[in-house]
């Protein structure tokens, strides 16, 4: 069989790019330890309150250091759920200042859920079963959207929370 001599050359190019890029992947993945974010720990979904981050009493903003905070979030149906104020009523607002750098922890209960913070680099999914974390600096002031970015159902639209930097 012959070969063209472009031929020859694309073939060498093709094959040494698969070679190229299997050895990326193989750096990243063995030398770097590099695994999906949302594989670090698991959950059951089916009784997330057993994981102490996410009782009820602890849902919400808590800060843990000077400028250092957490946000327990449990993702459900149609609702993300940022704790309760104190009169009872569902919180709907994150309020953290400037500059503070923010840990957002999210579970989901049920399906696959996108949790986003419009305007920031906050961006994840959140998958039954594992919970997802996401560190940021809050550097930008204002009100930003958190939005659900994964299609969940027909009530998808009503996911929305408000994460208020001042």
């Amino acid at each position: 069989m012959h070969l063209h001599k472009y031929e020859k050359v694309w073939l060498v190019f093709g094959l040494a790019s698969l070679v190229l890029f299997l050895l990326i992947i193989g750096f990243a993945a063995f030398w770097k330890g590099t695994h999906p974010q949302s594989h670090i720990e698991t959950i059951d979904p089916q009784n997330v309150e057993a994981n102490e981050s996410f009782q009820p009493d602890n849902l919400g903003l808590t800060e843990v250091a000077d400028g250092k905070y957490v946000v327990n979030i449990v993702a459900s149906a149609f609702n993300y759920d940022f704790g309760k104020e104190e009169d009872g009523t569902a919180t709907k607002t994150i309020r953290v200042p400037k500059g503070s750098t923010v840990l957002f922890q999210v579970t989901s209960k049920d399906v696959v859920h996108g949790f986003q913070v419009a305007g920031t680099n906050v961006n994840m999914m959140v998958e039954p079963g594992h919970i997802s974390r996401f560190e940021s600096v809050m550097k930008n002031d204002g009100e930003f959207t958190v939005v659900c970015n994964e299609y969940c159902g027909i009530g998808h639209h009503l996911m929305f929370g408000t994460v208020e930097v001042y």
